[in-house]
C-alpha cells in the first residue's frame, strides 16, 4: 500500500513587484526555499492576462531574474537611481481577481491569524487584504459607477471569519479527507484520474514521478477539488484556474472556526469545531428565505466538531475522530415581507409544489454528500392562534411524507417534530433532558468516524450505547453515515442549543472511542462541557451576526434556567441590535454579497446593482433561462446516490470521484510538499514559546479547572459554580461584546497582537520572515490584589503601559536564583557565540557589561542559536530515533519486555 498525504502548497508567502508593462508575483514556500513567478499583463484596460512559467526557481535564481528585470526596466541603463522593478505588496495569499465595470483587481491577503491546528495543518483566519489595480494609468478607460462598486464589494468585510489552510481542506469534512487519503492503490494510476481545471498541467508534475506512474509503491501527494458550494472565492479564481499551477489557487470558506485544548491528566486533546457557510442562495435574515430552484437552502451551515488526541500528530497513526451536523432553512418555497415594519412579518408560501420538488433536490443532495439516514429535527412552534411558523411545520411535513413514499423503507428521511418553544414555556418540562434522548437516538443511528478500529479497552468496558451505536463499521475504521438537520424559523438560537446538546452527546462517544473516558456520557458542570459550551457558543453569536445582525438571544444557560437575572436586558438589547440590523442595513449587506459572490455581474448597458428593484431573479435562474428538464416525480434521486446508501455517494472510490483529484503527485517521503513535520515544527528558524499557538489556546486546565483543585484534576469532575474557573459567554463584559459584535469575530481566544497577527509590510524584503503587531501582553498593565491560592489578576486602565503593581510578596530572591538571572539576561543580550577562551581573556570588557562569577553553561560552546552536542549512549539515541519515528507515523514493534509489562497491567487492572 502506498503512502498518501495532502499536498502543501509551495506558495505561502508572495511579492508583488511592478513595472509599467507587467506586474510579476513571486511566490515562495515558507522556507523559501522554492518560488514560482506569475507575469500578469498591464497592458490591457479590460482583459486579465495571467502567465504562469510552470518552472521552480531556487533562492539564488529568483534573485537574479529579478535583478535581470530591474535592470531590463530601467529608463537610463547604469543609471541606479531608477529601479526599474519596484516591490508594490507583501502577502500571504490570493484571495481572487474581480472585474468590475473597468479594469481588473487582485485582492490579496496581507494579515494572517492561526486559529487551529489538525495533524500538524495550519487553519489561518484572515485578518486583513487589499485590493491592486492592474491595469496603467496610461491605458485605464474610467467609467464614473467603478468606485461605487468598489465600495460595495468591500464592504464584505474578509477580516470578519473567513478562513483558509495551505495543506488541509475546509471545504470538505474531516472524514472525507482522511478518506481520500485512504484510496485503493490500483487508484493510484495516470489513467484513473482527471485534470480536474487544469488541463495544460500534467498530473505527475515530474518526470521521474511519469516514468513510475505504472507503479503503486512509495510516497505520493494527493489534492482534491474543493468543494464548492462551501468556496467563497470560487467565482473569484474561475477565470485563473485554468491557467495557472495549483499552488496559486487558495480557497477560503465563511464561517466560524475555534479550537480549545482539554488537557486529561497531560494528555492533550483537541476539540475543534469548523462551520461551513455554503456560498448558495446566500444572505441576509429576511431577504433570503426557503429554497430555490436549485434546492439550496438560505441559512445553510455545516458543523463539525473535530477531537484528535494531539500527542501524535500523523493522520496515520494518530486518533481523529469527527462528526457533522446541518443548519438551514425550511426547504420551501417561502418567504416574509418586510414592508410592514412589524417584528414578526408574516408567513408567506410563495409557490405550490404538490411534488416537493425543490425539497427533493435538497435531500438528493444531502444524501449524496451525507449518505443515509438523512434526519430532520424540526423545532417550529406547531399549535399556534394564529397561523405563523405552523405554516411552515405543516407543509414540511406534506414533503417528508410525500418523498419518503418512493425511497426504500431502510432510506427513508427521519422526520421529527419538537415544538421547543412551548416546552420552554412550561415549568414542568426539562428542554435539555428532551433534546438529551433526541441527541441519543440521532448519534445511535447516525454515528461519528473514527480513523481507527475500536480498542482492546472499549472490549474490556461494554456499554451498552457502544454496542448499539449505528454508522458504517470498516476493517480500519468507523464511519458517519447520515446527517441531523435542524431547523427553526431563523435557523439561530433554538437550533444552536438543540446543535450543541446533540454535539454533547456526540463528544461524549468520541472521547470513548479514543480511550480518554471509560463510558460514553458526559454532564454538565464539568470541564469538558463547559469548554464545549464556550465553543458553540462562539459559534452561535459568529453565525447569527452573519445571518441575523447580532449575537444570540437565548443561549443554553438560558434553556438550563439557570442564567443570571441580567441576561433578560441583554437578551432584549440583542433583539433591538437585530431587528435594526434587519430594517436598515440588510438590503446593503445583501448588495455587497451578491456582487462578492458574482451573483451579480456589472455590465456596460445593464441596470446597476442598486437600481434593481428585487434579487429574486439572480437567485432562482429558472425565471430569466429553461433549465433543464425536471426530474420524475417519484424517482426523484440520484440513481448512483442510491445504490451506494448508506455510504455517501461522494466518499465512495468510484471512478468520478477519483477523477475529482485533481493532482496527485509521486514524491520522496522528505519532500517538503508532503511533510507535515517540517512544515509544523519549521526546524530552520528560531522558535519561541511566546510565539507557539497550542500555549495560546482556551485551556481546560488554565481557564476552566478551579485553583484550588486539590487531588482531582480531572475535566470530567462536576464542579459546583462558585469552583469554575472561567465565566462563561454570559458574564462578558460589554467592551469583549462591542468588540465581537463589530467584528464578529469569535474563532479561538484573542490572543496579543504581536505574537498573534502575522503581517506583510511593504517596507520589507519579499524574503522577510511575519511581522508583529505593535503591542505585547507583556506590555498589559497588571494589578495583583492578593497574594495565595485564590489570587485574582484584573486589568487596570488607568495605569500607565509599563506600570506594575505587585504587593505582599513574602522576601527577596535568594542569591543563587540572582545569580541564575543574571546569567539567562547574559545570554540573551549577546545574541552571538560565547567562546570561553575570550570570556577570560578580555574581562575588562565583559566586566562593564555584566560579571559572572561563573562560566555562563558547562558545554564548550553555548549561545542562543547553537550548543555544544552532548555525548549519549546508543540506548538513549535509539528512543529518540523511535520517538521522532513514532511522530511520522512509523510506528516501531514492541518487545518482549512490553508486551509482558503490558499484560501484567491489564491483568492486574480488569481481572
Amino acid at each position: 500500500m502506498p503512502t498518501v498525504q495532502p499536498i502543501i502548497s509551495c506558495v505561502q508567502k508572495l511579492v508583488l513587484y511592478e513595472t509599467r508593462a507587467r506586474y510579476f508575483l513571486v511566490g515562495s514556500n515558507h522556507a523559501e526555499t522554492k518560488h514560482r513567478v506569475l507575469k500578469i499583463d498591464r497592458t490591457e484596460p479590460r482583459d486579465l492576462v495571467v502567465i504562469d512559467d510552470r518552472h521552480v526557481y531556487s533562492q539564488q535564481e529568483i534573485q537574479e531574474l529579478l535583478s535581470r528585470l530591474d535592470m531590463g526596466n530601467r529608463t537610463k541603463m547604469g543609471q541606479k537611481g531608477l529601479s526599474g522593478l519596484s516591490k508594490t505588496v507583501s502577502a500571504f495569499g490570493i484571495v481572487g481577481f474581480v472585474r468590475f465595470l473597468e479594469g481588473y483587481y487582485i485582492v490579496f491577503i496581507t494579515k494572517r491569524r492561526k486559529v487551529a491546528d489538525i495533524g500538524g495543518h495550519s487553519i489561518y483566519k484572515i485578518e486583513d487584504t487589499t485590493n491592486v489595480y492592474i491595469p496603467n494609468d496610461s491605458v485605464r478607460i474610467a467609467h464614473p459607477d467603478e468606485a461605487k462598486y468598489v465600495r460595495i464589494f468591500q464592504s464584505v468585510d474578509l477580516s470578519s471569519n473567513f478562513y483558509f489552510s495551505y495543506s488541509y481542506d475546509l471545504t470538505h469534512s474531516h472524514q472525507f479527507n482522511l478518506t481520500v487519503l485512504k484510496m485503493p492503490s490500483e487508484g493510484l494510476k495516470s489513467e484513473t484520474f482527471g485534470h480536474g481545471g487544469q488541463d495544460s498541467f500534467d498530473i505527475f508534475e515530474d518526470e521521474d514521478a511519469a516514468a513510475q506512474a505504472g507503479s503503486t509503491a512509495g510516497h505520493y501527494g494527493i489534492r482534491n477539488e474543493p468543494y464548492y458550494k462551501y468556496t467563497w472565492n470560487g467565482y473569484m479564481l474561475e477565470k485563473v484556474k485554468a491557467a495557472v499551477h495549483h499552488n496559486w489557487l487558495l480557497y477560503i470558506i465563511h464561517g466560524f472556526c475555534g479550537q480549545s485544548k482539554m488537557l486529561i491528566y497531560g494528555r492533550p486533546v483537541y476539540v475543534t469545531l469548523i462551520a461551513r457557510r455554503s456560498c448558495k442562495f446566500a444572505g441576509t435574515r429576511f431577504l433570503k428565505r426557503g429554497a430555490n430552484c436549485e434546492g439550496d437552502v438560505a441559512n445553510e451551515v455545516e458543523t463539525e466538531q473535530i477531537i484528535h488526541d494531539a500527542s501524535v500528530m500523523s493522520f496515520s497513526a494518530g486518533s481523529y475522530s469527527s462528526y457533522v451536523q446541518v443548519r438551514g432553512s425550511v426547504p420551501l418555497y417561502w418567504s416574509q415581507d418586510i414592508s410592514t415594519m412589524m417584528p414578526k412579518p408574516p408567513i408567506t408560501l410563495d409557490q405550490a409544489d404538490p411534488f416537493a420538488h425543490v425539497a427533493a433536490l435538497h435531500f438528493d443532495q444531502m444524501l449524496q454528500r451525507f449518505g443515509s439516514p438523512i434526519i430532520i429535527l424540526n423545532l417550529v412552534k406547531k399549535r399556534e392562534k394564529r397561523k405563523h411558523e405552523r405554516i411552515l411545520s405543516e407543509a414540511l411535513f406534506s414533503a417528508v411524507t410525500y418523498l419518503n413514499q418512493f425511497l426504500p423503507p431502510e432510506y427513508g428521511i427521519h422526520y421529527i417534530a419538537w415544538d421547543m418553544a412551548k416546552y420552554t414555556k412550561s415549568k414542568l418540562c426539562n428542554v435539555l433532558d428532551r433534546l438529551n434522548l433526541i441527541a441519543e437516538d440521532v448519534v445511535k443511528k447516525t454515528g461519528f468516524f473514527v480513523n481507527h478500529t475500536d480498542f482492546y479497552s472499549n472490549s474490556l468496558r461494554p456499554h451498552d450505547r457502544w454496542s448499539e451505536l449505528g454508522g458504517f463499521i470498516h476493517n480500519k475504521c468507523r464511519l458517519q453515515t447520515g446527517v441531523l438537520r435542524t431547523n427553526c424559523v431563523d435557523c439561530l438560537d433554538r437550533t444552536n442549543t438543540a446543535q450543541f446538546m446533540v454535539g454533547k452527546c456526540a463528544l461524549a462517544c468520541q472521547l470513548y472511542a479514543l480511550g480518554v473516558i471509560d463510558k460514553p456520557r458526559l454532564q454538565f458542570d464539568t470541564d469538558a462541557v463547559r469548554l464545549f459550551e464556550e465553543l458553540y457558543e462562539d459559534h452561535g453569536d459568529t453565525l447569527s451576526l452573519q445571518y441575523g445582525g447580532s449575537q444570540l438571544v437565548h443561549r443554553v444557560k438560558t434553556y438550563r434556567k439557570i442564567a443570571p437575572w441580567t441576561q433578560h436586558s441583554k437578551d432584549i438589547m440583542q433583539t433591538l441590535s437585530r431587528y435594526y440590523s434587519n430594517a436598515f442595513s440588510d438590503a446593503d449587506r445583501q448588495d455587497a454579497i451578491n456582487l462578492f459572490l458574482g451573483v451579480f455581474q456589472p455590465l456596460e448597458g445593464k441596470s446597476h446593482l442598486w437600481e434593481l428593484p428585487t434579487d429574486y431573479y439572480l437567485h432562482h435562474k429558472n425565471t430569466v433561462a429553461l433549465l433543464s428538464p425536471k426530474r420524475s416525480y417519484t424517482h426523484w434521486w440520484t440513481p448512483d446516490v442510491l445504490m451506494n446508501l448508506p455510504l455517501p455517494y461522494d466518499e465512495v472510490p468510484c471512478t468520478e470521484n477519483l477523477k475529482k483529484m485533481t493532482v496527485i503527485k509521486k514524491t520522496d517521503k522528505s519532500d517538503e510538499e508532503i511533510d507535515v513535520y517540517t512544515e509544523f515544527y519549521r526546524p530552520y528558524e528560531l522558535s519561541s514559546f511566546d510565539d507557539a499557538f497550542c500555549l495560546r489556546m482556551t485551556n481546560s486546565a488554565k481557564d476552566f479547572m478551579p485553583k484550588n483543585v486539590g487531588i482531582d484534576p480531572s475535566p470530567f469532575t462536576i464542579r459546583k459554580p462558585e469552583e469554575t474557573g472561567k465565566s462563561m459567554l454570559s458574564n462578558k463584559t460589554s467592551k469583549e461584546e462591542t468588540v465581537l459584535q463589530r467584528k464578529t469575530v469569535a474563532s479561538a481566544p484573542p490572543p496579543p497582537s504581536e505574537e498573534a497577527v502575522s503581517s506583510s509590510s511593504e517596507d520589507d524584503s519579499g524574503t522577510d520572515k511575519e511581522e508583529d503587531g505593535a503591542v505585547s501582553q507583556r506590555s498589559t498593565p497588571v494589578k495583583i490584589t492578593e497574594i495565595g491560592e485564590n489570587a485574582k489578576i484584573t486589568e487596570d486602565s488607568s495605569q500607565s503601559p509599563r506600570e506594575v503593581r505587585i504587593t505582599n510578596i513574602s522576601g527577596l530572591p535568594s542569591e543563587d536564583d540572582l545569580l541564575i538571572y543574571k546569567r539567562f539576561v547574559n545570554l540573551g543580550q549577546s545574541q552571538r557565540k560565547v567562546d570561553v577562551h575570550c570570556q577570560q581573556s578580555s574581562t575588562k570588557h565583559l566586566d562593564s557589561m555584566m560579571t559572572i562569577s561563573e562560566p555562563a553553561s558547562s558545554f564548550l560552546r553555548d549561545s542562543i542559536y547553537e550548543v555544544h552536542l552532548a555525548a549519549l549512549d546508543a540506548k538513549s539515541a535509539q528512543i529518540f530515533t523511535s520517538h521522532i519515528q513514532t511522530g511520522k507515523g512509523i510506528i516501531q514493534p514492541l518487545c518482549r519486555e512490553d508486551l509482558i509489562l503490558y499484560r501484567e497491567y491489564i491483568k492486574s487492572r480488569y481481572m
